[in-house]
């Protein structure tokens, strides 16, 4: 309901997708009206001290979830700007402003003082080397749930300040709340916020009658199942988990204790205490709560073994760093790098080190901490990329002969992984985005009717994996529940693998969580548990007659239901650490949610054997280690603030006037058509839709658009994604992936600041001055030249190649509808030279054979970057499409492919195109 208090003015945060950015940007907004106001002379002065009230009266409600600046500072801040005092209003909104951007409030006690005469620092901001103070401790927030008395809550307060100690590993602050609504509010705004405490007796409904709260809770949703007559402790608890899981949560009862930390509803809750119990006990149980999150075994023992005096005796001259120290040669290396990098190398598993190939101390305790933070059973260090993750994920799962259903867009990682073992390949379709040179994802029809032509053809049994990439290099996202529900309910056994290289950070962010593979597996079993569901199953299998008929054309357009006593929940899901999150190249994860691990265990470790380095790069693994804690502990403020950048970037660049002539960013609407976006969001925020609308859509549409994953169009700016990519780069400084024909894809991250997104709109808007500067001037005949470029671009482009078809020879039946194949014998047939062939992609030889046959075979993977996909896989068929694709590329790399020699092809007799299934010479 609209507010009704003059006081606190209704808030518009509508535009936001951070409430946390939002407050900030609150805090700027009224330090420039108070610097206004401090300088402005007679009348002026007091409109801006009414300006002033009125802003401050907007940021009051948002106040009362954190803890700074706290009741006492706001209250100052009051009594000032009633008095008029302007100079005293902007000195001390100056303050508190600067130390909210800093976070400085976390570290310096003057901070919290109504002094003015101390002044923020910039410490905060500085990279260690530069800031030479000392350690500090960490600073968090304790969100305190209770039906008391303000007087009550300052009390409590009081105390749990009382009980801290030097040697505390932590410092918190409390904040008080008074009903279940205004917790999750809290939960939902604050990002310092830790851990929940829950005194017994709240009310549901808030107090604060602002329509934008009521519009925040129903974006996350949950709130409608809840009402005033159940436990609201427990019930709180489980929406807090659903929200922010890795927070602790507490509950403070007195009721029978012994009993509701038993039963079920009390899972997600660390500890039960007894009301009347002491504050100690809570007190050391926040703190160790936190330790817990904040250990990270490995890298700590790691930095205490970089400590000791150590004897080197193994290969690895640079351990300890004498080489290189003591050189009179490479001393700049270790300048360079400093001296810890060596202290910290070794090749022994001594010493507390662990081995990662078979991890029984730190590095399994980390790997541990890992699956519990990204809520998966089982978590495997790699130090090799993702590429390997894959193809030890793929050896695991696969035999030869198995078939696999399989993206053909997927990293070529998937493929070599087929290769080594024996997999067969059906390769999926991805619908095309002609217009871009690109492709989306694999429809849920696509991967339905080929698991339908196998059952028809008898061979589901053959069916072994469905592996897919999620998100995509562009940012599309599978409805991960709906894909696997459905599938599982053809082949009650299929074993899924989620590349999730890019994608690894959306486990913290609530908006996107349920569409990863660990968040798809926890719904499930929740969802197979449910009696409600097993009710709804039982019912569409009596419809259905117990049994799926593949030739029942309407199984492809319902949604089907698996049995939830015959399907198994495996899944697995690979994760490039590096690529998301603060680790090092190469570090990357597994993570498994696998109810029939047991039986793959041993084929795991053959294959994390076969593709591990013995020496793996332990300032890597060190590197995973911390990354994990990173996320548990501020994974989702950064992950709010970083889609909160890509959703300014993407306002800014579509709405600016002059960059918007030559530059766009692609929307929802444009990258996904609208068979597969039932919600028809057209794109994220205002003017489009509301962020309600938005997160329906990411719940219920079959696929779904990152929104950190900018699509930047520059063929209507009459740049080539290369072209335009090497433009950043040289001359503005600006680093991005991935190109297309006529786009480039940028990305944020959480190491990204509104500084460089003002430096990327800069430096779009000066390219557009220069570009309008350069038509002005030319004259006719520069505007037809442009014109001409944006219409090769844009118009001129050629149509995408689907993959054809495995030549008969690597089929086990040519006549099936399906076109599963044997990559693998076909991949070792092209090292035999004399199976061989080059054929130049100019000659008329090509468009001949295209005609008259014989078939051109390729004897290896082809993949042009850009687009990046395989457009040709060993053993496939070469059709027009294919060469006339290839032949309209302007790129200079293509993977697979000399073109001094030519396409690589595996010989063919003259008479294959008519004989029956010629085999390969």
């Amino acid at each position: 309901m609209a507010s009704t208090n003059p006081e606190s003015p209704a808030m518009d945060l509508v535009d936001f997708f951070s409430a946390a950015e939002a407050r900030l940007d609150r805090w700027r907004r009224l330090f420039r009206t108070a610097r206004a106001f401090a300088e402005a002379p007679g009348t002026d002065s007091d409109r801006l001290r009414r300006e002033a009230g009125r802003l401050l009266a907007e940021i009051g409600p948002l106040e009362a979830f954190w803890a700074y600046p706290g009741p006492r500072l706001l209250g100052a801040l009051r009594d000032r700007v009633a008095a008029g005092d302007g100079m005293g209003v902007a000195r001390l909104v100056q303050r508190i402003s600067s130390a909210l951007l800093s976070g400085n409030y976390r570290r310096e006690p003057d901070a919290w003082e109504l002094s003015d005469e101390s002044e923020p620092t910039a410490a905060d901001r500085l990279p260690p080397a530069l800031d030479q103070a000392g350690s500090h401790r960490p600073y968090f927030e304790v969100l305190f749930v209770s039906p008391a008395s303000p007087a009550m809550s300052n009390d409590i307060g009081q105390q749990l300040r009382r009980l801290r100690r030097a040697q505390d590993q932590f410092v918190y602050e409390p904040v008080f709340v008074g009903s279940f609504e205004d917790a999750l509010l809290g939960v939902i705004m604050n990002s310092n916020i830790q851990a929940v405490v829950a005194y017994d007796g709240f009310p549901l409904r808030s107090h604060h009658e602002l329509q934008v709260f009521r519009d925040m809770l129903a974006r996350y949703g949950g709130i409608d199942s809840v009402s005033a007559s159940e436990d609201l402790g427990t019930a709180l608890a489980r929406l807090v988990k659903r929200i922010r899981p890795e927070l602790d949560f507490y509950l403070l009862t007195d009721r029978e204790v012994e009993r509701l930390a038993a039963s079920d509803a009390a899972a997600p809750i660390r500890r039960v205490f007894y009301e009347v119990e002491e504050i100690l006990e809570l007190h050391l149980s926040l703190l160790d709560g936190l330790a817990d999150r904040f250990e990270t075994p490995y890298f700590d023992n790691l930095k205490r073994y970089a400590q000791r005096p150590m004897g080197t005796f193994h290969a690895l001259p640079i351990a300890r760093g004498k080489s290189i120290f003591k050189s009179n040669w490479i001393r700049d290396m270790g300048e360079f790098y400093g001296v810890n990098l060596f202290l910290a190398e070794s090749s022994a598993t001594t010493g507390g080190l662990d081995s990662l190939l078979e991890p029984t101390g730190n590095i399994k305790m980390a790997q541990d901490k890992a699956a519990r933070a990204f809520g998966a059973d089982r978590c495997f260090f790699a130090t090799n990329g993702t590429s390997t993750s894959n193809k030890i994920v793929v050896q695991t799962l696969c035999k030869p002969g198995d078939i696999v259903l399989v993206d053909r867009n997927c990293h070529k990682s998937h493929h070599y992984g087929f290769v080594l073992a024996g997999a067969q390949p059906l390769y999926l379709e991805a619908y095309p985005m002609t217009a871009y040179s690109m492709y989306g994802a694999v429809p849920l029809r696509t991967i339905k009717r080929a698991l339908l032509d196998l059952k028809a053809e008898g061979r589901l049994d053959r069916a072994r994996l469905v592996d897919l990439t999620n998100c995509t290099f562009d940012g599309h996202i599978y409805n991960v529940v709906q894909v696997m529900e459905e599938c599982l309910a053809i082949k009650p056994d299929l074993v899924f693998l989620w590349d999730e290289a890019w994608f690894g950070f959306a486990r913290f962010s609530p908006f996107m969580r349920r569409r990863t593979a660990m968040g798809g597996a926890a719904i499930l079993r929740e969802r197979f548990a449910d009696p409600e569901y097993r009710q709804r199953c039982e019912a569409f299998w009596k419809e259905m007659g117990g049994n799926l008929d593949p030739k029942d054309p309407t199984i492809l357009d319902r949604r089907l239901l698996p049995d939830p006593t015959r399907a198994r929940i495996r899944v697995w899901e690979t994760n490039s650490t590096h690529k998301s999150m603060s680790a090092l190249r190469q570090g990357s994860w597994i993570m498994v949610a696998d109810q029939d691990f047991h039986e793959v265990e041993a084929m795991f470790k053959e294959a994390f054997f076969t593709h591990t380095s013995t020496s793996p790069n332990l300032q890597i693994i060190a590197s995973l280690d911390v990354a994990r804690r990173q996320m548990e502990l501020e994974g989702y403020e950064l992950v709010m603030r970083m889609t909160e950048l890509a959703l300014q970037i993407r306002r800014e660049v579509n709405s600016h006037p002059l960059i918007a002539k030559y530059f766009r960013m692609l929307t929802p609407e444009e990258m996904i058509p609208s068979e597969y976006r039932a919600s028809k969001l057209r794109d994220y925020g205002r003017p489009h839709s509301t962020w309600r609308e938005a997160l329906e859509a990411m719940n219920g549409d079959e696929i779904a658009l990152d929104p950190t994953r900018l699509t930047l169009l520059c063929g209507t700016a009459g740049f080539d994604g290369t072209q335009f990519k090497s433009l950043l780069a040289s001359r503005y400084d600006i680093q991005l992936n991935k190109t297309s024909r006529n786009s480039v894809l940028l990305q944020t991250n959480i190491n990204n600041t509104r500084s460089d997104v003002a430096q990327l709109v800069k430096v779009l808007a000066d390219i557009a001055r220069d570009i309008d500067k350069e038509l002005r001037e030319g004259g006719p005949t520069a505007k037809a030249a442009f014109e001409a470029r944006v219409r090769s671009l844009m118009k001129d482009v050629p149509d995408l190649p689907n993959f054809s078809r495995f030549q008969d020879v690597f089929r086990a039946d040519p006549e099936s509808v399906t076109s599963e194949g044997d990559i693998r014998e076909a991949f070792f047939a092209a090292y035999d030279a004399e199976a061989c062939e080059y054929v130049k992609l100019a000659s008329k030889e090509i468009d001949e054979r295209l005609d008259e046959g014989p078939e051109l075979v390729s004897a290896s993977f082809v993949i042009p970057y850009p687009p990046g996909f395989p457009i040709m896989v060993p053993g496939q068929v070469i059709t027009r499409d294919t060469i006339d694709f290839m032949r309209k590329l302007d790129v200079k790399e293509i993977h697979g492919y000399n073109a001094s020699q030519g396409l690589k092809l595996i010989r063919q007799p003259a008479a294959s195109a008519k004989s029956e299934r010629p085999r390969a010479a």
